[in-house]
């Protein structure tokens, strides 16, 4: 009996670990600019492939759907419009905290 017990635990600690590993899903982030080139950039433990006016991570941790991951991003490749994935998107709120430092920030601010 304890056998069945210590093998249903382990059957349910298995499926709830591989669920968690596959729990990595898409984000993408919508550029206000398009970039000249294809870049990648690694932000919040993802790796955004940037092409034009978009960037994807197709196996992003959800710890990179936060505004803190979006602020890194945005830091290399300029004013993000939207940032989220197949659940869930950063509100306004988020984005302005994500934008306050993107690449080309200060520029866009002194010529308001």
């Amino acid at each position: 009996m304890k056998l069945r017990s210590l093998a249903a635990v382990a059957a349910l600690s298995t499926a709830l670990f591989a669920g968690a590993a596959l729990a990595d899903g898409r984000i993408a982030a919508a550029l206000d600019q398009p970039l000249a080139a294809k870049t990648k950039v690694v932000a919040g433990g993802a790796v955004f492939v940037c092409e034009g006016a978009e960037c994807v991570s197709t196996q992003a941790p959800s710890r990179a759907l936060t505004a803190v991951a979006c602020k890194a991003l945005a830091k290399e490749v300029g004013h993000i419009s939207a940032f989220g994935g197949e659940t869930k998107s950063l509100d306004a709120d988020d984005l302005t905290r994500c934008n306050a430092s993107a690449k080309g920030a200060s520029a866009v601010a002194s010529a308001k």
